[in-house]
């Protein structure tokens, strides 16, 4: 298949959305699939090669092409949506159309000819845009017509994308809640990079109570739980962490490291700041426990497909995870982690403390983790959109 992929983005983008976006792509190229990924240039200077940020391997069958969107805000936006119409409508045409962008995908649906659409909800926009504020430092409140004008595009796309895809099925449940039922709608979660295959060895933690360490992989929203994470860690002495990721132009950064200086941490827990992807691995390697600790929210009860939740598991070290439906959905207690009430930095506390001191529970957790991450690679996620990909095609004809 020829697939076009519109992801309205600086491109390498350090935050989720680009990392999601380059591995997907990459994946459905390495099925043989032909890709362009159209996204807008890097904005360092020098520009950063895609392939060397995210640690893939370069493949001639995953293009990158830059729209020409530059100048403000609003330019770079209207000039990347204006090359988008263009490219989807152009002679050079595709298969299939894929975008998680909303306004873009609202956009070619309604241009006279184009290829397929399939379409990728990560939330229904209305309500992640209203809740932004509370979850976001840097979000401001929106207006009542933006809310409205996100639903009408949600309407639009729910009922003429020719396949639609969630990265949840608590999100399917609630979209077809909302609009109804529909066909071609397939739920895909996030995936991960694999490290060798489900064969090798596990990860085995060999650490002592007094010498065991924690991390936290990600960005440093609230909405994420950090906070919660570091109210745990001062209820649990014996315990060091490392935290991966942050931007030192956001605020969150700074508030985390003031909040660990108050609650006397600063000489268990590490900062590592913003970490190109392709090392987040390796720093993972210094823990013993992996912690999620989103509490419930808009997004992380039921329409979050978190990245670090799959890379925890291919590390094949335990897990303690905010017990949320759409964490529910991939883990299960006792089974491949540890569940606790979402947002009680107590019962994250008692879920560390448990793992600390039981290398063998730590050991068996974390093996299950890593067996149970095999149906959750790039390639799977691959392999579950192009069955939608053909599907979609086959009704078009």
């Amino acid at each position: 298949m020829r697939i076009l992929y519109f992801a309205d983005i600086r491109f390498p983008l350090e935050r989720a959305n680009g990392i999601q976006t380059m591995a997907t792509c990459h994946a459905l190229a390495e099925r043989g699939h032909d890709v362009s990924l159209v996204v807008r240039p890097d904005t360092h200077k020098p520009a950063r090669d895609p392939f060397e940020y995210y640690g893939v391997t370069r493949t001639p069958r995953l293009t990158v092409e830059y729209a020409p969107a530059s100048g403000p805000s609003l330019a770079r936006r209207v000039g990347y949506l204006a090359f988008a119409a263009g490219r989807a409508a152009g002679t050079t045409r595709a298969d299939i159309v894929m975008t998680r962008d909303l306004t873009v995908a609202s956009l070619l649906l309604r241009l006279p000819s184009r290829p397929p659409l399939v379409y990728e909800s990560h939330g229904y926009s209305p309500d992640v845009t209203a809740a932004l504020p509370t979850l976001v430092s840097t979000a401001r409140p929106p207006s009542a017509s933006k809310l409205a004008r996100l639903a009408r595009r949600e309407s639009l796309v729910w009922s003429r994308a020719a396949g639609y895809v969630t990265i949840t099925h608590g999100l399917a449940t609630s979209l077809v809640g909302r609009f109804g039922a529909r066909p071609r709608l397939a739920v895909v979660h996030d995936g991960a990079r694999l490290p060798g295959t489900t064969e090798t060895s596990p990860a085995v933690s060999m650490a002592a109570p007094s010498e065991v360490t924690v991390a936290y992989s990600g960005h440093l929203y609230p909405w994420k739980g950090v906070d919660v994470l570091l109210e745990a860690l001062a209820r649990v002495p014996a315990v060091r962490a490392i935290v991966i990721g942050g931007h030192d132009k956001e605020p969150d950064l700074a508030r985390l490291r003031a909040h660990a200086a108050r609650l006397g941490l600063e000489d268990r827990i590490t900062f590592t700041g913003l970490v190109p992807p392709a090392d987040v691995a390796g720093c993972l390697s210094k823990a013993d426990i992996f912690v999620l600790s989103n509490p419930a929210s808009v997004i992380s009860s039921h329409a979050t497909s978190p990245l670090k939740l799959f890379e925890y598991m291919a590390a094949g070290k335990a897990i303690v995870a905010s017990n949320l439906p759409a964490i529910a959905e991939i883990l299960t207690n006792d089974i491949n982690a540890v569940l606790v009430e979402p947002g009680d930095a107590e019962a994250l506390a008692a879920g560390i403390r448990t793992l600390a001191a039981d290398a063998d529970l730590r050991n068996r957790l974390g093996d299950a983790a890593r067996r149970d991450v095999a149906e959750y690679s790039w390639k799977r996620r691959a392999e579950r959109l192009e069955a939608l990909f053909t599907e979609v095609l086959a009704t078009a004809r």
